[in-house]
């Protein structure tokens, strides 16, 4: 028997629509029974539709009704408000998946309408509830100071690395697909702007005390996904927080309150206690890194460069995304300017941190205004042009007027701003300037505050841990003489802050020294300032105009230092110059190091040759990118020597108290290019050439400083040596010395390393000049063998001056003092006394040699200068081919000039030295050489003394008044009247151009011959002369009248 099935009956379109609205809406007009605890049942409104003879049936009509009703009404164990709209979302998202497979097209379209409605009324009452939070009860909303909306925004952009570092911020609400969008999208911003504000306040909060270990990668991608809406990059510039206002407003203020500020705070680098980010990056990275793998630190390095990159991208694209938005633009440049002003003080060397900004914000400012360049940056520099620098002189936006320039005076450059720009009393307004302006001098000064800063930071933490490691060793030698409790309680103090500094200077290694993208961007950034800067007086061609347009001038110092240090640094990094295109660089340098015109600082042209010594190829990782930049480059092989001399020289006066030392270690870098140099054969030549044509000027005042920086130098290193002995036999009495108080034997101690390192360095230094004098003086031979120096009185001068120091040299080596000078270690301190006494006696052969029969050497010099130009001293090949020379010696004119130094010579000094040489197995025919010129000295000291007592007394107006000798030449000197020896000023103006009587300017051309006097002088001469002669002959007359007497002997046979 078959069975037959009720059909099922068909639910109607209203039927329908009550049903998905009360799943959606969870609440009921009917008092039935269920187990969801969610539903409400809203009784009064019930009432109310049936008293107005409605059904009880949700429908769209009453739906918006219904949800006032739920929102407004108190109901136990129902969901909050905002639980509750984003479940309405939620819930209408899953009725819609379902309405899908509706196969009623008409009906499947009245529900997907009904759905859409109940979307927007959930957004659009979640959009009210947020701004207004009063407005419907909610018992939750006290518990959290947090926006609710911060969790879906944040299920909006949810990675898996988000919990690095730390936990997942926000919990509560899920995640609710389309929600977020429909909330900012398309609408108006009065409504959400409340809403937005409290969003980023919050942002900015979970990031505030976070480091880069921290989770700030979560917030910041909340961050860039708001600002994607309009309205969201709108509300963020118009945050009171995005610049804080007020009285006390500074830079770290800005850092810590403003909205962006926390987000540029994260870092890896050290702060201030009460500003440091969690977790600590040293402590949970680098501690005890001494004893850690080296795969464990590198492992270290690896995840805070990521780390940090993915912070620069995050905010990159932030304020480019802001950027791009012509309604937010003058904003976001507002923020880089005021950041940039309020921290004008990082500029400083000792930086406030209450005040100012940390290392970390800045150096993560840095590396996004570098990205936000890279548009601009090409190799060719096509964009140069839109860099405007007028923007230094009259934007109104970053405060330049500070800053040091480049040469003009802050009076110079106002009087030019004035007279070009007369009318301009405010500045220009900023729109005018292009955004590549804007950004090209923002990232110049964002560098020289940042990342500059850090380098300079960086490097006075290493020099910090160095001298904290030496006070330690030093320490640890007292304790284990006589062990002390306050010793133990130093010695694990200083070891602890070694411990700390040690964790700072990884952290910096690993956030700046090891990302070399940063430092390859940071490069070229300043290839375009520097090509940008030669472009404002021409292009990169010698010789310089004769004048500094005033444009160059006034340009900001830092523009040019900063791109000096930046090189230096990546110099010392391996590979970090990998790619990068050194020839505008080089171009640069070779242009301004030696043009005080141009620059003013001498310290920063010295910085350009500390950079070219960072670059010599035998000490550099890429000397075959280097080598080029050396020998095959075009200004390189026709100014840089020419340069380097002429800085050597200038270098004498730099305006600074501590001038005097400053210009040995300048000085150092300089001599260590050009021995260099000289090995390159087209560096040689012209160098030749130089001496050649420069013997009047720059050369010969090159020749004199480095024979005073000898003489200071060796006679500092003897005399510490001296005071070093001292202390050795103070400290080698144990008895004695324990006798005494530990604090007098720290002190002691520490005096005794201090001396050693002066000494070392003073030693180097001395020996260096003294090779360099060696090596400068083998085949130049020009300053001395020309016709026309011959005649010029230059000669006597700067043979003396050698002399005296070679003498004073001999003095101390082989002198009565010489066995005060032993060392227990002379290596430890650079002393090499044999190789220093072989080098001075070579030294006055040569010069004996080169100062001996000016005429035969003459002829010699074209056949013996290509055998000579391929050694240098002291080969024997080379004091060969000058010992034969010297058997051409005729006038004797060194053996005079040594004879002439009353302070150190002595003709005992030559037989001592003589008898070392011999010790050291020095080759004979070197020693038989030095033998004959001592010999030859001594006959000229006999002479000398001879012709001293021909003279007799002198009269003053023949003397000198600076050394009191016999003038040969006077001359007048124009602005003091006061006639001195030609050969004596021009000692003296060799190395100070002014008048010694008054200070007034002095060159050598302005020197008055007194011809007159010289003629007296003169005849002076000739009469002591005649004198002497005729009293001689009067004495061998007599002598011989009475020597013959008559055969008988009674009387004289010629009366």
């Amino acid at each position: 028997m078959a069975t037959t099935t009720t059909p099922k009956p068909q639910r109607s379109p209203e039927e329908i629509e009550d049903i998905i609205l009360r799943k959606i809406f969870l609440v009921s007009l009917t008092d039935s029974m269920t187990n969801d605890s969610r539903i409400v049942y809203l009784q009064i409104t019930a009432a109310e539709i049936l008293s107005e003879g409605g059904h009880l049936k949700l429908s769209r009509d009453l739906i918006e009704r219904v949800l006032v009703d739920r929102l407004s009404g108190n109901f136990a164990s129902a969901e909050p408000p905002f639980q509750y709209l984003i479940g309405i979302y939620r819930r209408a998202c899953e009725e819609q998946k379902k309405i899908v497979n509706m196969k009623d097209k008409l009906v499947r379209a009245q529900m997907e309408t009904v759905v859409n409605q109940a979307k927007k009324l959930s957004v659009s009452y979640c959009r009210i509830h947020l701004s207004n939070p009063d407005m419907f009860p909610d018992n939750d909303r006290s518990r959290s100071n947090v926006s609710p909306l911060l969790p879906l925004v944040f299920g909006e952009v949810s990675s898996s690395i988000d919990t690095f570092g730390g936990g997942s911020v926000g919990v509560g609400v899920g995640a609710c697909p389309g929600f977020i969008d429909e909330l900012f999208r398309d609408t108006d911003y009065e409504s959400v702007e409340p809403i937005l504000k409290q969003l980023y306040e919050d942002l900015r909060g979970i990031v505030l005390k976070c480091s880069a270990l921290g989770n700030f990668q979560q917030p910041l991608r909340a961050l860039m996904y708001l600002i994607s809406f309009p309205v969201g990059a709108r509300a963020l510039v118009n945050h009171p927080w995005w610049i804080p206002k007020g009285a006390y407003l500074n830079g770290r203020v800005i850092e810590m309150t403003s909205i962006l500020g926390p987000f540029f705070h994260v870092s890896a680098l050290p702060d201030q206690s009460v500003f440091k980010g969690q977790p600590d990056v040293g402590e949970q990275c680098f501690s005890e890194s001494s004893t850690r793998r080296p795969a464990d630190l590198l492992s270290s390095f690896t995840t805070i460069k990521t780390v940090m990159n993915n912070l620069y991208d995050g905010l990159a694209e932030v304020l480019r995304s802001l950027l791009k938005n012509t309604s937010t633009r003058e904003n976001v440049l507002q923020y880089i300017a005021e950041v940039i002003n309020k921290n004008a003080s990082r500029a400083h060397i000792q930086v406030d941190p209450l005040s100012s900004a940390s290392s970390g914000m800045f150096v993560n400012l840095s590396a996004v205004m570098l990205r936000l360049c890279e548009p601009f940056l090409d190799a060719n520099s096509t964009k140069k042009d839109k860099i405007d620098p007028k923007y230094v002189f009259y934007g109104s936006r970053l405060e330049f007027k500070e800053l040091t320039a480049l040469h003009a005076s802050s009076e110079e450059v106002t009087e030019w701003l004035n007279k070009n720009n007369p009318s301009t009393s405010s500045g220009g307004e900023s729109s005018s300037y292009s955004f590549i302006c804007e950004c090209f001098f923002m990232t110049a000064r964002v560098l020289n505050l940042g990342l500059l800063k850090a380098f300079s930071d960086f490097k006075h933490l290493v020099q910090d841990i160095s001298r904290c490691e030496d006070n330690l060793a030093t320490l640890k030698t007292m304790q284990e003489q006589t062990p002390l409790p306050r010793l133990a309680q130093d010695i694990a103090r200083l070891e602890k802050e070694i411990e700390s500094f040690t964790q700072e200077k990884l952290c910096y290694e690993a956030q700046i020294l090891r990302d070399g993208g940063l430092l390859q961007q940071a490069l070229s950034f300043y290839q375009l300032m520097v090509v940008w800067l030669v472009g404002r007086i021409g292009g990169f061609k010698m010789p310089l105009p004769q004048s500094c347009p005033m444009e160059f001038a006034c340009m900001p110092e830092h523009f040019v230092e900063d791109a000096m240090e930046l090189l230096i640094f990546a110099s010392r990094i391996p590979r970090a110059l990998d790619g990068v295109k050194l020839d505008d660089f080089m171009n640069f340098i070779i242009m301004f190091m030696a043009s005080p015109e141009y620059i003013r600082n001498p310290y920063l042209r010295a910085k350009m040759v500390e950079v070219l010594n960072c670059w010599m190829p035998r000490r550099s990782d890429t000397s075959s990118a280097t080598s080029t930049l050396f020998e095959g480059h075009q200004l390189s092989v026709q100014y840089l020597v020419r340069n380097l001399l002429k800085l050597y020289v200038d270098i004498e006066f730099t305006g600074s108290h501590t001038q005097f030392y400053d210009k040995f270690n300048i000085r150092h870098n300089i001599a260590e290019l050009l021995e260099y140099l000289w090995q390159v054969p087209v560096h040689q030549n012209a160098w030749k050439q130089i001496a050649k044509e420069e013997e009047k000027g720059v050369y010969l005042n090159f020749l004199n400083f480095l024979i005073n920086d000898s003489i200071f130098l060796l006679d500092e290193s003897l005399n510490k040596i001296l005071e070093l002995k001292e202390l050795e036999a103070e400290m080698s009495n144990t008895v004695e010395w324990e006798q005494r108080p530990a604090q007098e034997r720290q002190e002691r101690t520490r005096l005794f390393h201090s001396q050693e390192n002066i000494i070392r360095i003073d030693m180097k230094l001395a020996m260096e000049d003294v090779s360099m004098l060696a090596f400068s003086t083998e085949q130049i031979t020009a300053p001395f063998l020309l016709p026309e120096m011959v005649s010029f009185r230059f000669p006597s001068v700067t043979v003396e001056r050698v002399a005296s120091m070679l003498n004073y040299f001999l003095l101390q080596l082989v002198g009565p003092q010489r066995k005060s000078l032993s060392l227990k270690d002379p290596e430890k301190y650079e002393f090499r006394p044999k190789e220093l006494l072989k080098q001075v006696c070579i030294n006055i052969i040569l010069i004996y040699y080169v100062f001996s029969s000016l005429f035969y050497m003459l002829v010699l010099y074209r056949t013996y200068l290509s055998t000579m130009s391929n050694y240098i001293l002291p080969t024997l090949k080379i004091v060969n081919i000058y010992v034969h020379l010297a058997r051409g010696d005729h006038e004797n004119i060194f053996p005079s000039a040594i004879t002439k130094d009353g302070r150190s010579y002595n003709d005992q000094l030559f037989t001592e030295a003589a008898n070392v040489l011999r010790r050291i197995g020095e080759d004979p025919r070197i020693i038989q050489a030095f033998d004959d010129l001592g010999r030859k000295a001594k006959a000229a000291a006999s002479e000398a003394m001879d012709a001293e007592a021909i003279l007799g007394d002198i009269p003053d107006e023949f003397l000198d008044p600076i050394q009191y000798t016999l003038m040969k030449d006077p001359v007048i000197l124009p602005s003091s009247r006061i006639i001195v020896d030609r050969p004596v000023i021009q000692r003296h103006l060799l190395s100070d151009a002014t008048d010694p009587f008054n200070r007034s300017h002095l060159t050598p051309d302005m020197l008055i011959p007194d011809t007159e006097l010289k003629q007296k002088i003169e005849e002076f001469v000739k009469s002591q002369q005649r004198k002497q002669h005729g009293e001689e002959m009067s004495m061998q007359s007599s002598s011989f009248k009475s020597s013959i007497h008559s055969p008988d002997g009674t009387g004289p046979l010629i009366d």
